[in-house]
């Protein structure tokens, strides 16, 4: 049976057909929330989804306090800071490192900072992912919507220009879906993603900065390790083939594991 699109899907496809179309250009403001959610006849919430999606893809970003904004087609901006790109699992760790050095501060910062509204989007943003798992649409936008919402709670512009300007790699599930298949898609680990951000978010509502940060770095680094695994499994599917730039990928993988 054919899923029906979901309404963020076709706000999704309709604001990126504009952009391929010319219609809005590199540089140009999408209308404001308000005249979205008019023009589309859909909830807020399904127009930040939308939105978060695009931003994930590189299409749009997202300057608080000025809207949002589109992007003009460039070269990967994460292969520019990343020098292996050209390794998608390698390319992962070194994210999840940098992640890991934002988003535990973060954490702690939207536990103290956060105001209501702050924390309702970040519970949206929870909640949506909740929804994708049931009925088995794509995650990774609600995913990059529920950390983006915690590094905007953080009330520092830079920490969800951070997390935008790693774009769609910050969540890595749709960039390594033709490496790992189900064990980054399947329920149990989708599962698992949803018991840890569970576990985030009950720590910033109740302000414990310890607690959001310790939920924070046991999120990340489960996730730094099972990509480990993954890059483990794959250079040893490559055997010798690849010779000592396996041995070097290997011997990162394991350093980055102490």
């Amino acid at each position: 049976m054919t899923r029906r699109p979901k309404l963020a899907d076709k706000v999704i496809e309709a604001l990126r057909q504009r952009i391929d179309d010319g219609e809005l250009k590199p540089g140009d403001r999408l209308p404001t929330e308000p005249a979205l959610v008019e023009s589309f006849g859909v909830s807020r919430t399904v127009v930040r989804e939308a939105i978060a999606a695009l931003a994930a893809d590189g299409r749009v970003e997202a300057r608080q306090g000025s809207g949002v904004f589109v992007l003009a087609p460039a070269e990967d901006r994460l292969t520019i800071l990343v020098p292996e790109a050209h390794d998608r699992l390698t390319t992962v760790l070194n994210v999840l490192e940098l992640r890991t050095a934002i988003e535990v501060e973060a954490a702690a910062l939207a536990a103290r900072r956060r105001s209501g509204a702050q924390e309702a989007a970040i519970r949206e943003a929870f909640a949506a992912f909740e929804a994708a798992m049931r009925t088995g649409g794509g995650t990774a936008p609600a995913d990059f919507a529920f950390h983006l919402a915690i590094a905007a709670a953080t009330n520092n512009p830079l920490y969800p220009q951070s997390l935008e300007t790693l774009g769609n790699r910050t969540i890595p599930r749709d960039f390594l879906a033709a490496i790992a298949g189900d064990a980054i898609h399947g329920p149990a680990y989708l599962a698992r993603i949803h018991e840890e951000h569970a576990a985030i978010l009950a720590a910033i509502a109740a302000g414990d900065a310890e607690g959001a940060t310790a939920a924070m770095r046991a999120h990340l680094s489960r996730s730094r390790d099972r990509y480990q695994m993954l890059l483990q499994a794959h250079l040893a599917r490559a055997g010798g083939a690849d010779g000592p730039r396996a041995a070097t990928e290997g011997a990162r993988a394991r350093a980055r594991a102490n």
